[in-house]
C-alpha cells in the first residue's frame, strides 16, 4: 500500500526535515501548493495521513482540521509549538488524532506516524516496526535501538532481551522464563550466559542514560522500567 502524507506546515526548514525522513521510510510526501486553499492539493492528493501546524498563513491549523473533517476521515496528527492544554483539547475535540509539540524528535515522532497507520489502515507488514521506551525508539527489523538520532546496535540475544523486556514494560520476567524464551527461538542460552548478556545490554544503554531502567528484581528476574 502506497502512504501519501499530506504536510501542512509553513517552517520550509522543519517541511524538509519531516519530509527527508519520511521519504526514507518510503512514504510520499506532498505539503499544499498555497496556504489560502490547501483544500484544493488534499483533494488532488487524498493523502493516508495529514500533519497539520497550527501557526500558519492565512488560516491556522484548526480551520484546515475542520474543513478537511467536514469531507474525510483521514488520521489527522498536530504538530505545534503551541503547548497550553486548550489547543490540545481543541484539536481532539476537532477530530485529531494525535497532538505533539515542537520541538519534538524525529523517531518519535516516526513511530507515532506507524502507530496512527498501523491502527487505521493495518498495514503493519509493510511498516517498520518501532517500539518507543524512555524516549528512545527500538527498531524491531533493524536490531537496534535508537535515540537524539543515534543509534546503539546491539547483538541478536542482546535485542531479544530488551525486546521481551520492553514489551512486557515495568513487569517483571523471571530468569527462568527469559532462558525459556531465548531457547525457544534456537539461542541456547544458560544462567550465565544470560548475565553477562544483561550486564553488556546496561553497559550500551549507558549512551542513552538508560542503563538503570533495565533493573534487576533479586530473586525473581528482571524488568524494563518507564523512568
Amino acid at each position: 500500500m502506497d502512504i501519501n502524507i499530506f504536510i501542512i506546515e509553513d517552517d520550509a526548514a522543519i517541511f524538509r526535515s519531516l519530509k527527508e525522513r519520511l521519504e526514507q521510510w518510503s512514504f510520499h510526501v506532498t505539503g499544499p501548493e498555497r496556504y489560502d486553499d490547501v483544500m484544493n492539493t488534499f483533494i488532488n492528493v487524498q493523502p493516508q495521513l495529514v500533519i497539520i501546524d497550527i501557526q500558519l498563513p492565512m488560516y491556522d491549523g484548526f480551520h484546515w482540521c475542520r474543513e478537511i473533517r467536514a469531507v474525510s476521515k483521514v488520521p489527522i496528527l498536530f504538530l505545534s509549538s503551541r503547548d497550553h492544554p486548550l489547543d490540545m483539547v481543541m484539536a481532539m475535540n476537532m477530530g485529531a488524532d494525535d497532538y505533539i509539540q515542537k520541538p519534538f524528535h524525529m523517531d518519535v515522532l516516526l513511530a507515532q506516524v506507524q502507530a496512527i497507520l498501523r491502527r487505521t489502515y493495518a498495514y503493519a507488514e509493510e511498516a517498520a516496526d518501532l517500539i518507543v521506551w524512555n524516549g528512545s525508539v527500538i527498531d524491531l527489523k533493524r536490531g537496534l535501538i535508537r535515540k537524539h538520532g543515534q543509534d546503539v546496535i546491539l547483538t541478536r540475544n542482546e535485542f531479544y532481551i530488551l525486546v521481551v523486556l520492553v514489551q512486557a514494560r515495568d513487569t517483571v520476567i523471571s530468569r527462568d522464563d527469559l532462558i525459556r524464551k531465548l531457547w525457544d527461538d534456537e539461542r541456547f542460552v544458560n544462567d550465565n550466559t544470560l548475565t553477562a548478556n544483561i550486564t553488556r545490554l546496561r553497559q550500551k544503554l549507558t549512551v542513552f542514560q538508560l542503563e538503570e531502567a533495565i533493573v534487576t528484581k533479586k530473586g525473581f528476574g528482571y524488568m524494563a522500567a518507564t523512568m
